[in-house]
């Protein structure tokens, strides 16, 4: 699964292919994880096996929700950031991302395509009604209807007679059926290994949105003002950029939480450090190049930990055509496999690392996080250490040569070549970031200037990849692929996700095997996942930089929070505070 941070979460798009952000449960004190040299990192902070009941803590984010307080609905991290301690699913995910039961406990039929889905007792929304499977029906036939507007989709079309639903064939979703209030059945078109990874796991509220037409759901009060859930805490103000305000919820299915309340509040990132310091702030996630403002504050401790989330530059080689839902494979600048080449060999990327992320992430040769058990060993790829004399002399062996004398080459053609280079706004080192690779390429002779001539606002930029804006030719990214390793989603030929729009017929074979009913045996889809690695790895459809570290500070005041791989959301019930 995915999350992306303007469409779902993170530095440059966040997906959603299992698509939702999920908030796994702890482990035990002793958990601890390697970094990047070998030496520990914690993952959890202190502990206390009598946590006091009482106080509040403000968890800060560095940017505004857009006020999609419906999992169904959001489309920004920030929001989701919210909504893990509101809302929670069917399922969720341990340590080592291997799917747990949370809401419900589940039975698989024979032929593997029928799962029957048991909600546990006492479970109730905030406002009191109690979650039932109904509920469930409601979320799939919403996300299924014609007028819905969110982006999770992908999550219930598999699901049988999705697609004559969505179509106006039906009345209903035939796979989906209601046993009794704490009973339904989900049956899927196929047999495929993530059917239930993929399924969208969090309730909507029938009964609290009823009266609501689809297309009006996410500018309602209902959503954007009084949003309820099953979690353990309750909305209890919303100021739109500013803060969202969340009380305990006392009928919690898990039992009371110990905090009274959580204030998730927005804050520039240019004071986020200095918050941090002074205490108006318990917990947030601190960017690498931010962490020499405060890694010496003695209020502090820093959880850090390996991620689902890497950084890519992404390689345009055609357009999506949106109303047959394909990528076609139409644009011929990037073909030449040794040009690609060349452009990796050309980045330093350890360098970029220790200049622009403060040694906090870990060069990668695979688009699939080591974090997840089906990642390739970096030993068993072609490593593309910086070279520019390697580079120089792929290009050379391609065609690419300097014929007029000015310092840049021109094509195999003899026309003048040039690369125009995306990345979009943030923090000050972003600039620099994109500088260095223009710099690189530069370096070696291939000419590159900045898309738009300056950094793009978040937004925009998704936009114009969304949009296939022929500025983008080369582009900047990060995804964070949730929970579910299956890289369907972002790489496969006709993924919506799969910006730079690679058509490759051999990389959709291996990836429909990684899904097939021969992939329930892991070895058997490790192999495939493996094998589709060192495809890509090969290939350089895009150009892989580096896997990230999540690394949270966290007031030492605040007692028994854990990181996981996704998120330090996990089990807010157990949080305390000392005073």
């Amino acid at each position: 699964m995915m999350k992306k941070k303007s469409f779902l979460s993170l530095v440059s798009i966040l997906l959603v292919l299992s698509l939702f952000l999920a908030a796994c449960s702890g482990g035990s004190s002793s958990s601890s994880s390697s970094n990047k040299e070998g030496g520990e990192t914690k993952t959890e902070g202190a502990k206390t096996d009598k946590p006091k009941d009482g106080g509040t803590i403000t968890y800060g984010i560095d940017g505004a929700p857009e006020g999609l307080f419906e999992y169904a609905l959001y489309g920004s991290a920030y929001d989701s950031q919210i909504l893990e301690f509101i809302n929670e699913g069917l399922f969720t995910y341990d340590k080592k991302l291997k799917i747990k039961s949370d809401l419900a406990t589940w039975d698989v039929s024979g032929d593997k395509l029928t799962y029957t889905f048991k909600l546990k007792k006492g479970i109730k929304w905030h406002n009191g009604d109690p979650l039932t499977a109904d509920d469930f029906k409601y979320t799939y036939e919403t996300i299924a209807d014609k007028d819905y507007t969110g982006p999770r989709y992908v999550n219930v079309e598999h699901i049988k007679g999705a697609q004559e639903y969505h179509d106006g064939k039906a009345d209903s979703i035939s796979g989906v059926e209601v046993v009794d209030p704490q009973t339904f059945k989900v049956t899927f078109k196929e047999v495929r290994v993530n059917n239930l990874d993929n399924l969208w796991p969090y309730p909507m509220p029938k009964k609290y949105y009823e009266g609501i037409a689809v297309k009006d759901l996410a500018e309602s009060k209902q959503v954007r003002k009084e949003p309820i859930g099953v979690g353990p805490f309750k909305v209890k103000k919303v100021v739109a950029s500013e803060y969202v305000q969340m009380e305990r919820n006392d009928d919690y299915w898990k039992g009371k939480p110990h905090l009274d309340g959580v204030v998730v509040k927005v804050l520039d990132p240019s004071v986020s450090a200095g918050a941090l310091k002074k205490g108006d702030v318990d917990i947030m996630d601190v960017r690498p190049a931010d962490l020499g403002q405060v890694e010496k504050a003695e209020n502090l401790d820093f959880l850090e930990g390996k991620s689902t989330s890497y950084s890519y530059i992404g390689l345009r080689f055609g357009h999506r055509d949106q109303k047959a839902g394909k990528n076609v494979d139409d644009y011929e600048k990037f073909k030449d496999l040794k040009l690609r080449q060349a452009l990796l060999y050309a980045i330093d990327r350890k360098a970029m690392v220790k200049a622009f992320m403060n040694d906090k992430a870990v060069v990668s040769n695979t688009v699939i996080p080591s974090v997840f058990w089906i990642a390739a060993d970096q030993k068993d790829l072609t490593k593309y250490k910086y070279s520019p004399e390697k580079a120089k002399k792929l290009l050379a062996e391609a065609g690419y040569k300097d014929k007029n004398n000015d310092g840049f080459l021109e094509d195999p053609n003899g026309k003048p070549f040039t690369i125009s280079f995306g990345h979009y706004a943030g923090p000050a080192n972003f600039e620099g970031r994109a500088k260095a690779i223009m710099q690189a390429w530069n370096d070696i002779g291939i000419k590159t200037k900045l898309a738009t001539g300056s950094l793009v606002e978040f937004n925009l930029y998704n936009e114009m990849k969304d949009n296939d804006d022929k500025a983008l030719e080369a582009f900047f990214g990060s995804w964070d692929t949730g929970s579910d390793p299956d890289p369907t989603g972002l790489w496969s030929s006709d993924a919506e996700w799969n910006y730079g729009r690679w058509v490759n017929k051999e990389s959709d074979e291996m990836l429909k095997d990684g899904l097939s009913e021969k992939s329930f045996d892991d070895k058997y889809r490790k192999d495939v996942y493996v094998k589709w690695q060192k495809f890509f790895n090969e290939q350089l459809p895009a150009l892989p930089l580096w896997e990230n570290i999540n690394i949270y500070a966290v007031n030492k005041r605040v007692k028994n929070v854990t990181l996981d791989p996704s998120t330090v959301v996990v089990d807010p019930e157990k949080w305390s505070v000392t005073e």
